[in-house]
């Protein structure tokens, strides 16, 4: 009883110290760890490809995945099988071939779709997804459902889905939602930004960096004529900036912020403000009233300009909605 009373305190601090952890970790984000981690305590046990058999459909899946990791091998400019892309990877924006947390990862797809979505106002398959994709961000020409890389890609997300019950969305999943900023997006205050943290990697005038052997990109052009559409969804300044706030720079710890919320806006707002190809779809939003509160494209419900939604304030827009 004695030894107790002597060493309380050990007891009391350890209690401290757990209770500090809690609190200064974020709850929802984390680090993979390997195939077979859970991510955050959410239902997404990642695969482990390691474990896939060779069997056809074990091959199906990682040439799926070998389509999502470099895509341009395969489907670019130079391609092993067509020239229908910009050279850019499916990973370029799904990031560790679509299992990173907060990295636009494919952890729900398989458990969501089919499902309406308000673009296209349409039931959606993942062929549907898988093309948009491609014409959107890769600038390209959509796959035939029948082909075998189509087939492989789908495989290869529907496996990665495999521990997902239907119509579940784990912490993690797609692109986080950040703050928004009171004052509009700037792009001025951007370009600083991206000088400082990110043209290292996407070179000063947001061409990317090349592989060894030019086939494809390591790190994708941010804007110019090989870099990703006004009609892909990271066109829109809420999309990029979560995505930058929780993955830039590249080899950033992801339990720790290196770019404020304010620095992400404002860095989105320099990348889309850049020439980019000019890529629209007719058939997008047909129901005006359900279009983002920043996309860019008119007409609107409301009266606030194109250059507003792109780039805000966006308050008072939504306090109309």
């Amino acid at each position: 009883m004695q030894f107790l009373k002597s060493y309380w305190w050990i007891g009391l601090i350890m209690i401290i110290v757990v209770a500090a952890a809690i609190i200064l970790i974020p709850s929802d984000l984390g680090k993979y760890n390997g195939p077979g981690s859970k991510i955050s305590g959410t239902e997404w046990i990642i695969p482990d490809m390691n474990r896939l058999p060779a069997t056809p459909e074990g091959d199906l899946i990682r040439y799926g995945k070998a389509l999502v990791s470099n895509t341009a091998f395969y489907l670019g400019p130079k391609g092993t099988v067509a020239h229908i892309t910009n050279g850019m990877n499916c990973q370029n924006c799904h990031l560790d071939a679509g299992i990173r947390l907060y990295g636009n990862n494919y952890s729900a797809v398989a458990s969501t779709y089919p499902k309406f979505r308000a673009r296209s106002g349409t039931i959606e398959t993942i062929f549907k997804r898988v093309n948009d994709c491609i014409e959107r961000s890769l600038n390209g020409t959509a796959l035939d459902s029948n082909s075998r890389e189509m087939k492989a890609i789908y495989a290869y997300i529907c496996w990665l889905g495999t521990n997902v019950p239907k119509n579940v969305k784990p912490i993690g999943t797609g692109i986080a939602e950040i703050t928004l900023p009171q004052d509009a997006a700037d792009p001025v205050a951007g370009k600083l930004i991206f000088s400082a943290k990110c043209s290292k990697c996407h070179a000063a005038d947001g061409s990317g960096l090349f592989n060894a052997d030019s086939s494809g990109y390591t790190y994708p052009p941010l804007w110019g004529i090989h870099s990703f559409t006004t009609g892909a969804g990271l066109y829109r300044l809420s999309r990029f900036a979560g995505y930058v706030k929780f993955n830039m720079p590249f080899d950033k710890d992801l339990t720790k912020d290196t770019l404020t919320s304010e620095e992400a806006w404002n860095v989105a707002a320099f990348v889309n403000s850049q020439p980019r190809p000019d890529k629209r779809f007719a058939g997008d939003w047909p129901d005006v009233s359900s279009k983002p509160f920043d996309y860019p494209f008119g007409p609107y419900k409301d009266s606030f300009s194109e250059q507003q939604h792109k780039y805000g304030p966006w308050t008072a827009m939504l306090k109309q909605r």
